[in-house]
């Protein structure tokens, strides 16, 4: 794992907890320079102990121009994580707007400018590689998850459009898909027996998600063993859109 990333710079949004932490933790244990972003201080000074020396806290909100701004004028950006997003269950005929538009601003306004900001500092410097963080929801329906499911549709076809405008300039675009994880964003549902009964019933493999599950897919895909993969989409989901 040593030396994977040495001399790349990377950013990984939504850094502080879950999906994010573990992505910037694994970059930097392969020895990338990780720009880790979040909104909360305490959770980046948390990761900046334990990464090492090679990562840097970004305090910043992905939905605000100033954020927008500051990545487009990193000098060297060579790996993005675009993985900050929310959800909220809701059934379909209760989902009120104030939900919707969050869901919306975050999962894929943010995301896709967060990514366009990335691509034009990769695209300058003649390579890249941009791993978005989707869900299986982006392949699949789900009960009470109909507008967390469109953003996630959303990513996918992000994904593939993106990695075709991007493909002759040197920047790969690739997405990640897991399926449920236990993170701190998902520990209030499983303190409901019957949902966390039926998320490990879902799963084939018999078992919930990791962080660390999905940052080795993360991993390979920003990394050079996957220099012939773009515009495609890696389920981390145990099996579960299999069926």
């Amino acid at each position: 794992m040593d030396g994977q990333f040495d001399g790349k710079v990377a950013l990984v949004t939504g850094a502080g907890r879950g999906i994010g932490r573990a992505c910037a933790l694994r970059l930097a244990a392969g020895g990338a320079h990780v720009l880790a972003l979040a909104r909360t201080p305490g959770d980046l000074e948390a990761l900046v102990a334990e990464g090492g020396g090679r990562i840097e806290a970004m305090i910043g909100d992905v939905r605000a121009d100033a954020t927008i701004a500051a990545i487009a004028a990193l000098p060297r950006l060579d790996i993005l994580v675009n993985n900050a997003g929310t959800n909220k269950l809701q059934p379909v005929l209760e989902v009120d707007t104030d939900t919707l538009d969050m869901l919306i601003d975050l999962n894929i306004r943010a995301a896709f400018r967060v990514a366009q900001a990335a691509a034009r500092v990769m695209v300058a410097q003649g390579a890249g590689a941009i791993v978005i963080i989707s869900s299986q929801m982006g392949h699949v329906g789900g009960p009470r998850r109909s507008v967390y499911a469109m953003t996630k549709h959303a990513m996918e076809g992000l994904t593939k459009a993106m990695a075709l405008d991007l493909a002759g300039q040197g920047v790969r675009v690739n997405a990640v898909a897991p399926t449920i994880v236990e993170t701190p964003m998902t520990k209030p549902f499983f303190e409901d027996p019957a949902y966390a009964a039926a998320a490990r019933a879902m799963i084939p493999l018999g078992r919930v998600a990791q962080p660390e599950d999905v940052a080795e897919a993360v991993a390979y895909l920003a990394s050079d063993a996957a220099r012939m993969v773009t515009g495609t989409s890696l389920r981390v989901d145990g099996g579960a859109t299999a069926q």
